[in-house]
C-alpha cells in the first residue's frame, strides 16, 4: 500500500442512540424488501420461496439464533406485494408478532414443520401441508400460475412443491442480484463488523508467543468479540508453523513455536452482517523467506485493490493474481479459494466472486455500493511458511476504500527476540 488506510466509512458504535445518526433500521428493513421486490420483476418470478437463513433474514428481518442455521425449517414467501409471510420453529412465530408488530400478526407469522430434516418423515403429512399453506398463499396473491423461484430446499420439499403443479425455478440467483448492491445501512455494518475484528487482531497480536495454541488463540478470538456484541462466530481459522502450507482451513492444538509464521481468519456476524479477514504474523523472528512470501502477497493485494472502480470487471482483477501452477497447485480448482475474492454481506459469499477459476470467462461488472473482501495467499520459500491477507473493500464512485484497518503493510513480528 501506498500509505495507511483510514477510517472512511462510520462504524459509530453498536448501539442506538438518540443524539447521533446511526443505522436506520426501518430504512435498512425497507431497502432489503425493495430490493427482493426488483428482482422478482428482474427474474420473471411471481414470487420467492425463501428457506437459506440469510435470505430469510435479508428479507423479512427475522432471526432465532444460529443454531436454526440452514436447517431448512423455517421459510418465508415473498410476492410484489403485500408484507412477507414467515413459517417458523414452533413459538418463534409468536415472538415474531410481538417484536415487530407493524410488520407481523397471525397471518403472516405462523408457525411451519417440514420434518426436521427428515427426521419427521413424509407420511405424517408435514410436507404436504406446508405446500398447501404455501399455495393458498400464492393464490391469495394471484401468483400461484407464475414461476415460483425457490433457493435452496430439501428434496422432500422441493419435490412435494411440484407435485403440486407449482412451477418451481432457481430462485437463489434472484436473491443474489437483490443482496449484490449495499446500502449506507448495511455499508455501516459491515464497518462496524470490522472495527470489532481490528481489536481482536491487537489483542492476538499481544498474545503469540511460543506455547501459545492455535486453538487457544480461537478463544480469545471468540471471547473478544461476544464481550463487544457479536451474535454469532461462524468461524475462527488459526494455522500456525508447518501447517500453514497448504492451507488446511481449520484450526488445531498445535502449540506455536520461535520463528513460526501464523495467520488467522476471522468470521463473524454483527447485526446481521458478515467479515471475513486475514491476517498474518510471525512470532518471536522472521526468516528472509517468510517476509518474501508476505511482501509477495501484499503485491498481489495492492494490484487487486487498485482495479477496484465501477465499470471494472472481474477477470481484470483474476488476471494479476497468479496462475495456480505458480504457487503450487495443479489447476485453478485446485487452488479456489487462495487467490480469490467474494461479496460479503449477510451471507460470507455473495457477489461478485472474484478468481480464475471463474472471473476470466464469464467476468462481472464491478458496482458502486458492493462490498467484498480479497485475499491473497503466497507460500514460503522454505516450504512450510505462507503468507495470507484479505482486505475487506467498498466501491465508491472514484473507486474503493479499505475497511479492514488493523496494520498489513509489512510483516509483524510479535514478541520480537
Amino acid at each position: 500500500m501506498s500509505e495507511f488506510p483510514v477510517a472512511t466509512t462510520p462504524a459509530p458504535g453498536n448501539m442506538a442512540v438518540d443524539w447521533e445518526m446511526r443505522v436506520d433500521f426501518e430504512r435498512l428493513r425497507q431497502y432489503r424488501l425493495d430490493r427482493v421486490r426488483q428482482a422478482l420483476v428482474d427474474h420473471d418470478l411471481g414470487a420467492l420461496l425463501l428457506f437459506e437463513t440469510s435470505n430469510i433474514r435479508y428479507s423479512t428481518a427475522t432471526q432465532i439464533g444460529y443454531w436454526a442455521f440452514n436447517k431448512g425449517e423455517r421459510w418465508a414467501l415473498i410476492t410484489r406485494a403485500g408484507r412477507p409471510k414467515v413459517w417458523d420453529f414452533g413459538s418463534a412465530a409468536k415472538a415474531h408478532r410481538l417484536q415487530l408488530p407493524h410488520m407481523y400478526d397471525t397471518e403472516n407469522s405462523v408457525g411451519g414443520n417440514t420434518g426436521l430434516q427428515g427426521a419427521i418423515g413424509p407420511s405424517t403429512g408435514l410436507h404436504a401441508r406446508a405446500v398447501r399453506e404455501i399455495k393458498a398463499a400464492l393464490e391469495d396473491a394471484g401468483v400461484a400460475n407464475e414461476k415460483l423461484g425457490v433457493d435452496i430446499a430439501e428434496t422432500s420439499v422441493f419435490l412435494a412443491l411440484q407435485d403440486a403443479g407449482l412451477a418451481v425455478v432457481d430462485g437463489q440467483q434472484a436473491m443474489m442480484s437483490a443482496r449484490e448492491i449495499k446500502s449506507q445501512d448495511e455499508i455501516v455494518l459491515l464497518t462496524q463488523a470490522c472495527a470489532m475484528v481490528d481489536g481482536v487482531y491487537h489483542d492476538i497480536f499481544e498474545m503469540l508467543k511460543p506455547g501459545v495454541r492455535e486453538s487457544d488463540v480461537v478463544a480469545l478470538a471468540h471471547a473478544r468479540l461476544f464481550q463487544m456484541g457479536s451474535e454469532f462466530v461462524e468461524a475462527i481459522n488459526s494455522i500456525a508453523g508447518e501447517r500453514c502450507s497448504p492451507h488446511p482451513h481449520v484450526f488445531s492444538d498445535r502449540l506455536i513455536r520461535p520463528g513460526d509464521q501464523a495467520y488467522f481468519d476471522i468470521i463473524h456476524v454483527f447485526n446481521g452482517y458478515r467479515t471475513c479477514y486475514y491476517r498474518t504474523f510471525v512470532v518471536g523472528r522472521a526468516s528472509q523467506a517468510q517476509r518474501d512470501a508476505f511482501k509477495k502477497s501484499r503485491e498481489w493485494m495492492d494490484s487487486a485493490i487498485d482495479l477496484v472502480k465501477p465499470g471494472a470487471t472481474t477477470d481484470q482483477i483474476a488476471n494479476v493474481w497468479p496462475r495456480a501452477e505458480e504457487f503450487g497447485f495443479d489447476d485453478e480448482m485446485d487452488a479456489f479459494g487462495l487467490q480469490f475474492g467474494h461479496g460479503v454481506g449477510v451471507g460470507l459469499h455473495e457477489r461478485p466472486i472474484i478468481s480464475r477459476l471463474n472471473s476470466l470467462d464469464d467476468p462481472v461488472e464491478i458496482k458502486e455500493g458492493m462490498v467484498f473482501a480479497l485475499e491473497t495467499y503466497a507460500p514460503a520459500a522454505d516450504g512450510r511458511s505462507a503468507a495470507r491477507i484479505e482486505e475487506e473493500v467498498v466501491v465508491t464512485a472514484d473507486g474503493c476504500k479499505v475497511i479492514t484497518l488493523f496494520p498489513c503493510e509489512e510483516l509483524m513480528v510479535a514478541n520480537e527476540y
